[in-house]
């Protein structure tokens, strides 16, 4: 286990929860269902979480 960096697993979840929350808030105040405005927040926090993994493995890689 050489050069493993503790921060990027720490940094990913707090991206992802980060994320989910800023949508999850955005859709509430323009005057989404809270159930609707949680499952975009979902969704949303499942791709900043896949974006931020790939470009992390990526640089890792070269």
């Amino acid at each position: 286990m050489r050069r493993y960096n503790a921060l990027r697993p720490v940094m990913l979840i707090a991206v992802a929860l980060l994320t989910n929350s800023l949508f999850t808030n955005l859709c509430a105040m323009f005057g989404m269902s809270p159930e609707s405005a949680s499952n975009v927040g979902f969704i949303a926090m499942m791709i900043a979480a896949l974006v931020m993994y790939n470009r992390m493995t990526k640089h890792r890689r070269k």
